[in-house]
């Protein structure tokens, strides 16, 4: 009576493992009994009980059984039920467009895409028949928008036949453009907007319109013609000439640290290369130190900038502040270096109180080796030990020799066993000498500046190879020459001196950033 009931309490939970016509041990027997068949036991469950009813059979399943018609019935009422009591949909009706006619349809048949055979006239072409006059030629544009772009040494009619313009026109043109301003000052890489008008056939040129370019910063200029021809006219560009002003700090590296402020590349190297005469970058700038530079710069009412040299060079320190001002170039104020450079037209650098100081290029007049000191030597053609008076510097043949500071060439010529040999004297009691060249580049009496050449590396005189021979000598004494200092001070006075603490006081006027 148990596994009758066991059975049967299974039977009505897990329905999906047991089926009525034959049931299997599930849980209760061990591996001898799993899934043996049991022997049909009489049901002694009630007939019916209308709680246990499944209304929702498989209908896969046991089909035409009485479960199974009880489902389909049970499935036809939902589908009625549900579809009485769903809401009706009433169609949406479509308006109609009026048909097309006269010139309307005629526009749409044109325009639109569809058979031929449904009256479209798209991508059909009619061949020329009597009425169609052919061309002899395509016809011209009215004008014609060109540009020009001139050159390095370019002329500027040259510029404008090569774009297409005439050579009169051309010509005529640049002889207007003459008259406002100078030709070969015109930047290289200037674009010249050209308008080219109609020609009566194709044999001549386009006459020229229009011409419009940028002459200089601050001026443009625009051709045009007229009844008289072509006529010029000036337009003046507002310019403002207030310097750029940035301070910073040095931190790990002044040059990363200027470019990072927004100091230009060019006025970064001129700045450094000023501070060096006063300072040592390496050893006397610190990373707590601040910079102050002040360049030039140009802003055009046009919305263009222009940078320019660098005016002031400035380093801050805790104990002392170091100023330095391009001032103006003078015979006694244009640095050496520029002067070399061929650019002594920006002039000299001095400190806030109208003083400069230029130092020798390097620290001997040629490039080589020492090969022989100031002192006493056993003299290796004498053959005995005297005093030497002056430094040998070995180098190749031929190298240039460079004067240490200013001077005046006292003496230029052959003497003795100094072969070809040139004397400077440079004031204050000094004097430099330069021995057994190849050749002299200067002559008596003329004037040179520091770094200038005055000659070349040889082995005339009493010498055993290519080398210079270089004394120095104080009120008449010869001094060991590593052991000078040349440098060059001048000081302005006077007027010179007004207008360059005027200029200063300019400088440090100008607002950081503005």
């Amino acid at each position: 009576m148990k596994r009758r009931t066991r059975i049967r309490t299974i039977s009505g939970r897990a329905r999906v493992y047991l089926q009525k016509d034959q049931a299997l041990e599930l849980a209760g027997g061990g591996a001898r009994g799993f899934g043996r068949a049991l022997g049909r036991q009489p049901d002694t469950a009630p007939k019916t009980v209308p709680s246990r009813i499944d209304w929702v059979p498989d209908l896969g399943a046991r089909i035409g059984s009485r479960d199974w018609w009880r489902g389909l019935a049970t499935c036809t009422a939902l589908c009625a039920a549900t579809i009485m009591l769903a809401p009706g949909f009433k169609p949406l009706v479509g308006a109609v467009p009026s048909p097309l006619a006269g010139a309307e349809w005629e526009e749409t048949r044109a325009r639109g895409i569809a058979p031929l055979g449904q009256g479209a006239t798209t991508g059909r072409r009619m061949a020329a028949n009597d009425l169609v006059a052919p061309l002899a030629n395509a016809p011209e544009r009215p004008t014609l928008e060109l540009s020009a772009t001139l050159g390095q040494g370019d002329a500027f009619d040259r510029a404008l036949i090569r774009a297409g313009v005439g050579r009169n026109d051309a010509e005529a043109a640049a002889a207007l453009v003459a008259q406002s301003v100078d030709p070969k000052a015109i930047p290289a890489g200037t674009r010249i907007a050209l308008t080219l008008g109609r020609r009566p056939d194709r044999t001549v040129a386009r006459p020229l319109e229009k011409l419009d370019f940028r002459a200089r910063f601050d001026l443009a200029l625009s051709l045009t013609r007229g009844a008289g021809g072509l006529t010029v006219n000036r337009k003046p560009i507002a310019i403002d000439s207030t310097p750029l002003r940035i301070q910073g700090l040095v931190g790990s590296s002044l040059y990363r640290s200027a470019r990072a402020a927004g100091v230009p590349g060019k006025a970064v190297e001129s700045f450094i290369k000023a501070i060096s005469t006063r300072l040592s970058i390496g050893r006397d700038v610190t990373a707590a130190d601040s910079f102050d530079v002040i360049v030039e710069r140009e802003r055009a009412a046009t919305g263009e900038t222009r940078i320019g040299d660098l005016l002031f060079a400035g380093i801050n320190q805790e104990r002392r502040k170091v100023q330095l001002v391009r001032f103006a170039p003078d015979a006694a104020n244009v640095d050496a270096d520029a002067s070399l450079n061929g650019e002594s037209s920006r002039g000299g650098w001095f400190d806030a109180n109208g003083q400069t100081e230029r130092r020798a290029v390097s620290g001997m007049p040629v490039t080589g080796r020492i090969t022989s000191n100031y002192g006493m030597r056993f003299h290796p053609l004498l053959g005995f030990t005297r005093m030497h008076k002056g430094l040998d510097i070995a180098a190749p043949y031929g190298s240039p020799i460079h004067a240490m500071t200013d001077g005046i060439v006292a003496f230029a010529g052959r003497t003795g066993g100094y072969g070809n040999f040139v004397k400077l004297v440079h004031g204050g009691g000094m004097a430099s000498g330069y021995g057994h060249m190849s050749r002299i580049g200067v002559s008596s009496g003329t004037r040179v500046r520091q770094g200038q050449v005055i000659g070349y590396v040889g082995s005339t005189g009493m010498s055993t190879g290519p080398h210079l021979h270089w004394e120095v000598w104080k009120n008449g004494a010869a001094i060991n020459p590593r052991s000078v200092s040349f440098a060059s001070v001048a000081q302005l006075s006077g007027e010179k001196l007004r207008a360059f603490r005027a200029k200063v006081a300019q400088l440090l006027a100008v607002r950081v950033g503005g």
